[in-house]
């Protein structure tokens, strides 16, 4: 049975206090090099696993693909909860079990409702053109979702987030995360300035919101699988500049509809309707965390050994 220690105050964020995040000396140094290191390994772990599930992500998807992205995402997942108990003294409460199903369910809906809302709003004030339905099969998205899901919010939220702010604290890590998860999405097709705006601020934020409200990286998971699989497969939109090769409808900008409105060929990321939803969660969740204290990390002192993984 794993255990975790957590405070006995009511501040449910646990950053990592212990061995080489330690009270001390440069602990915000010690932070940045532990962060670098494990985004550095992560993202090497993130491209092996796409690369050996890349079958996954064209036309010739098969359940064996599936398969392949879910075993290495939950490796994945396990590795990094191994690192983190050797290094910081401690299992990651960020990975509780007791909660995962139902959070992880809460995300789904919540990713589906948002981006098929996003796709509404472009539909009702007459930017996109959507036709179909057509026969075709989910497989090569939900291997997109899966993937994307677990492993960028592994190390956006989990380790960038977390550890930059037990560096500097929640603001700015909060400003210095979300820019970070644009910046490196200007290296996608079609990617323009403004949409890496976009995404820093209706994902970047809206993603470590949930983060920061339940302490757990679930519901996290959850939007951004199920924001993906629904912008690519359900609605045939391209996800972040990417083009979908089988999709339910099909969705695209009409002519001559400004970019700066749709998204262009970025897709709907890049669109005022996306920035305004995803930001309005964002500001909704972080609210709320905020309120809950999850701004603060939990006391170094008085935490007693609980039981969070059965």
């Amino acid at each position: 049975m794993w255990r975790t220690e957590v405070s006995s105050s009511a501040v449910s964020l646990d950053i990592g206090a212990r061995r080489f995040l330690h009270p001390g000396p440069l602990r915000w140094l010690r932070a940045l090099g532990w962060g670098g290191l494990l985004f550095a390994l992560f993202m090497l772990f993130y491209a092996v696993a796409s690369q050996a599930g890349e079958p996954a992500r064209g036309a010739a998807a098969t359940p064996l693909s599936l398969v392949v992205v879910a075993v290495l995402s939950a490796v994945g997942l396990g590795l990094y909860a191994g690192i983190v108990r050797l290094a910081e003294g401690r299992w990651p409460a960020e990975l509780g079990l007791r909660r995962a199903a139902p959070e992880l369910l809460v995300g789904l809906v919540v990713g589906a409702a948002m981006l098929s809302a996003v796709v509404a709003a472009l539909l009702a004030f007459g930017l996109y053109d959507i036709s179909g339905p057509r026969a075709s099969s989910p497989l090569a998205m939900i291997n997109v979702g899966v993937a994307s899901g677990v492993f960028e919010e592994l190390i956006f939220r989990a380790i960038v987030l977390r550890l930059l702010m037990r560096a500097f604290g929640a603001w700015p890590a909060l400003a210095l995360s979300a820019a970070l998860f644009g910046a490196l999405h200007l290296a996608n097709p079609n990617a323009t300035p403004v949409a890496a705006v976009a995404i820093a601020v209706e994902a970047g934020l809206m993603l470590a919101s949930f983060y920061l409200l339940t302490g757990r990286l679930w519901v996290s998971i959850g939007v951004h699988a199920a924001w993906n699989f629904t912008q690519g497969w359900i609605w045939g939109a391209r996800v972040s500049g990417i083009p979908v090769q089988e999709s339910l409808y099909l969705s695209a900008p009409k002519a001559g509809a400004p970019d700066w409105l749709s998204g262009g060929a970025f897709g709907p990321e890049a669109s005022v309707p996306a920035m305004l939803i995803g930001t309005g969660v964002a500001v909704i969740v972080l609210y709320q965390a905020w309120k809950k204290g999850n701004f603060q990390a939990r006391s170094e002192t008085a935490q007693p050994i609980v039981e969070v993984f059965d």
